[in-house]
């Protein structure tokens, strides 16, 4: 029994990655830049990880296994599946509940802002919320995380039907946890990375 990390990411290919970046960086940059990010954001975790009772999980689309493999020898790997994020997102869960993972934080590679002191934080809200979740700023979310017992089920009607890429998609969330009764709380906010405006925050958190 163990805590579970899951990161989503996507095999940097240029052209299916970052593609509102590709303006200001064409395809290849922009698929390098998602491949800084998602190894930043490793390298970010990987260390929680030694010794303890926390594991990581890479969730990945695009690419293949070997291509994975490649890249991330050493991190276990699950394609992701479903038709939409919610569905993915649900699926993943789900994949690390039936492991018998208890706490499970959930996260994109997108917000180079994320770090340990918020995973531990995340974690530690879990022990008294039902969820937790990290805004960003503009209107989404970068982490969601279940207590040990939150009903996986539950996840399916929280994540349907979402207006994934919008500025409603944190508050649609929140209105459906209150609407199931559900404890939750929120980490700080943080910026992603999406469009070129955003380019100076990976700049500030990576010194890239």
């Amino acid at each position: 029994m163990s805590d579970r990390l899951i990161l989503f990411t996507k095999f940097p290919e240029p052209g299916h990655v970052k593609t509102r970046l590709i303006p200001a960086l064409g395809a290849e940059g922009a698929a390098n830049l998602h491949r800084k990010l998602t190894e930043h954001c490793v390298e970010q975790m990987a260390p929680m990880t030694a010794d303890s009772n926390l594991a990581l999980t890479i969730f990945y689309a695009g690419g293949s296994d070997t291509l994975m493999q490649d890249w991330f020898p050493h991190i276990p790997l699950v394609e992701q599946c479903g038709k939409d994020l919610g569905q993915r997102m649900a699926a993943a869960f789900i994949h690390a509940r039936n492991r018998g993972d208890q706490r499970i934080v959930l996260f994109g590679a997108d917000c180079p802002g994320l770090n340990n002191d918020l995973i531990c934080k995340a974690l530690n809200l879990l022990d008294t919320h039902d969820l937790i979740l990290g805004p960003t700023f503009d209107g989404g979310y970068y982490l969601i995380g279940i207590s040990t017992g939150y009903q996986v089920s539950n996840l399916f009607a929280l994540l349907a039907d979402t207006a994934w890429g919008t500025a409603e998609v944190l508050q649609q969330t929140l209105d459906r946890t209150k609407a199931a009764n559900s404890s939750y709380a929120l980490l700080p906010p943080l910026n992603d990375i999406d469009r070129p405006e955003d380019l100076e925050y990976f700049n500030h958190h990576t010194n890239s």
